[in-house]
């Protein structure tokens, strides 16, 4: 089977999505790009996390064509297929319906430095995707399309929900969870009174900061982020 441990990874981290809160049923959806072949591997379209196989996950390349697998892939393909296209750092893409990023997509709000650790994005703000209609070529070019102005690791979707990506699957899926966390905050804060948004000059701070958080690189157990 091609790409067998990189489709065992993804049913896993699909089960993930499930037990973290960051989507329910069959929303979502994860990929994994090999640069060696140039193909991404992503999850099936409509098949619950809990009964999805390594057989089930499909092999892609960026054009959208099946290169192997049986089933129908994620709808979102194209979105996936615009990180990799756009970001050369990007190894893996994780978009999940999250609560609470979907509320702030949902009333046109960004996602913003509330907390100091949306540096995990490697931005202050996390800007929002304008609406078009889930799994479309047109959805694919707006997400690439605001890519190409930003350096952050995670985007909202407008009446939609969140996309992350990172260099590995694990530092995707931890932007996720900082994301959602950081949604969270933002409108609790908002419940209560107007927040206090950090500046971009804290900001700036904190990112510099997050190169030396956690343990040394050198003894290969780089840091996640706080959620990872």
């Amino acid at each position: 089977m091609l790409l067998e441990e990189i489709r065992k990874k993804i049913v896993d981290y699909g089960n993930q999505l499930i037990s973290s809160g960051l989507t329910i049923g069959t929303a979502g959806n994860i990929s994994i790009y090999d640069p060696e072949t140039g193909y991404m591997a992503i999850s099936p379209s409509g098949i619950p996390y809990a009964q999805t196989t390594p057989e089930d996950v499909v092999v892609m390349d960026l054009q959208g064509n099946v290169v192997d697998g049986k089933r129908k892939p994620s709808s979102e393909n194209g979105l996936h297929a615009a990180f990799y296209l756009e970001k050369p750092d990007a190894r893996a893409v994780v978009h999940a319906h999250s609560m609470y990023c979907t509320t702030l997509a949902c009333a046109g709000v960004d996602l913003k430095a509330t907390h100091y650790a949306i540096a995990d994005t490697g931005v202050a703000t996390v800007p929002t995707v304008p609406y078009f209609t889930y799994g479309t070529p047109e959805l694919a070019a707006a997400v690439r399309e605001c890519l190409r102005g930003t350096d952050s690791k995670a985007l909202l979707m407008a009446n939609h929900g969140m996309v992350a990506y990172g260099d590995s699957l694990e530092k995707a899926f931890a932007v996720a969870m900082t994301c959602e966390w950081c949604a969270q905050v933002e409108w609790r804060a908002m419940a209560i009174s107007t927040p206090n948004v950090l500046s971009d000059e804290q900001m700036a701070e904190v990112i510099e900061h997050y190169k030396t958080y956690g343990q040394a690189k050198e003894d290969g157990k780089k840091s996640q982020g706080y959620f990872g």
